[in-house]
């Protein structure tokens, strides 16, 4: 026999949120019901599906709009990333999700490195387009321009601190 039940999540090879499907008796009784996966058919099932649906849909919105914002706020960013390189201008090292993340977290960006979507590890000079996936609607681009470290430490140090008048006097 087949059971009709209303499924409350995504199940896989079965349906997605809020749909009505036939299943065998010992599918929906062990497995879908008793993990709350789905409901029987009922009027009162309906509703409470209904329900759900407008909460999950007002949270996705939310989720999406916040998702644009820091889209916005990725675009604008100009990421640099300073590495130690060898003789021949070739990486010891490579730059990963986690280093950029890093690099975006000291901007006040706080991004999961996980959203970083790179097939391989960074391993060369100049600029490097990273996409982010921060909703599963909304990517973002990040221009990623990684440059030797000794360019890195001379930019910084080429404007010392000007001294104190009278420093030296105490």
């Amino acid at each position: 026999m087949a059971t009709e039940v209303i499924l409350r999540e995504y199940v896989e090879h079965l349906g997605n949120r809020g749909e009505v499907v036939k299943v065998a008796d010992g599918y929906a009784r062990n497995y879908l019901l008793p993990r709350g996966l789905a409901l029987r058919v009922t009027g009162e099932a309906k509703r409470q599906i209904e329900r759900e649906k407008v909460k999950a849909e007002s949270r996705e919105l939310g989720e999406r709009q916040t998702a644009e914002a820091l889209a916005a706020a990725l675009a604008a960013v100009d990421l640099s990333i300073a590495r130690r390189v060898g003789d021949h201008n070739t990486l010891y090292g490579s730059v990963t999700t986690s280093d950029i993340a890093e690099a975006l977290a000291a901007r006040q960006i706080v991004v999961d490195r996980r959203k970083i979507l790179l097939d391989d590890a960074i391993k060369t000079l100049g600029d490097h387009v990273v996409v982010i996936k921060l909703h599963r609607d909304v990517p973002a681009s990040v221009t990623v321009k990684i440059v030797p470290a000794q360019a890195a430490g001379t930019a910084t140090s080429a404007a010392p601190a000007a001294p104190t008048p009278g420093a030296d006097a105490e």
